[in-house]
């Protein structure tokens, strides 16, 4: 049984993410902790319905330190002296209008939330992780911030979000380089172009199958993934000729 933690539940691929887990059986999945800005959404409070107490929220504002030490005793306090065993970050800002580099403005605030913010939470959380048995952190990043595919990808509107996906991509591999010998594992999974609020209605996948699909990467062996940029797995698209395909292979970053 294995307990969770996933931020960004509100919509989107979060939402589906706890979807996913809330689907699995209790002697796989005991508890998912999902984090929202503030009320639960429909959606999640139907999940949670059906979840026989094994989906609780947390209000969690990420960018605010003092927040984030109050959310890690409240998440210690619901698993009751178990550890945590996955921790995910889903939590994202990107700005869909488009700009170039040289009028971007954003780079501050946007760094605030995709690399500042995981980083507080990951440290907040650590020591729950240490007492779990997975010891995992999934870090939500992204092809777009590759350096290796950096030209493919200046169709992308928002280069603070390409350029804050790359430090965590960094980040993900330090946090992996450093801690492999408590036997953690650190990974970064890129769900590709998802129909979310940011991807929009015209992307490639639908959120639930991007959801199962970045979750499926947690079953992949440890020592495969650890530090590493994974793509997704998607059956029909791991040929695809356009600016992305899902062939759950590593992703140069």
């Amino acid at each position: 049984m294995s307990s969770y933690l996933v931020t960004g539940a509100s919509r989107g691929l979060g939402l589906e993410m706890v979807r996913v887990l809330a689907s699995k059986p209790a002697s796989e999945v005991s508890i998912i902790i999902a984090t929202i800005r503030s009320a639960a959404p429909a959606a999640l409070q139907e999940i949670i319905s059906q979840a026989q107490g094994r989906v609780v929220t947390v209000q969690l504002e990420v960018t605010d330190p003092a927040n984030v030490t109050k959310v890690a005793g409240e998440v210690k306090e619901i698993l009751g002296g178990r550890g945590l065993d996955v921790l995910i970050n889903n939590v994202a800002v990107s700005n869909t209008t488009p700009t170039s580099v040289t009028a971007t403005t954003t780079l501050l605030s946007t760094f605030d939330v995709n690399v500042v913010a995981v980083q507080n939470l990951t440290l907040a959380l650590l020591p729950l992780l240490r007492e779990g048995t997975l010891k995992t952190v999934l870090n939500m990043g992204s092809i777009v911030g590759s350096i290796t595919y950096a030209k493919r990808f200046m169709v992308a509107p928002d280069p603070a979000y390409r350029v804050s996906k790359a430090a965590l991509h960094c980040l993900t591999r330090l946090y992996a380089l450093e801690l492999e010998a408590e036997g953690f594992t650190f990974v970064a999974v890129s769900p590709g172009w998802v129909q979310t609020d940011q991807g929009g209605p015209y992307a490639d996948l639908d959120s639930p199958t991007a959801a199962k699909a970045t979750l499926d990467v947690l079953s992949r062996n440890r020592e495969d993934i650890n530090g590493k940029l994974v793509n997704i797995k998607v059956e029909g698209w791991e040929n695809a000729t356009g600016l992305h395909k899902y062939d759950g292979g590593d992703l140069d970053w």
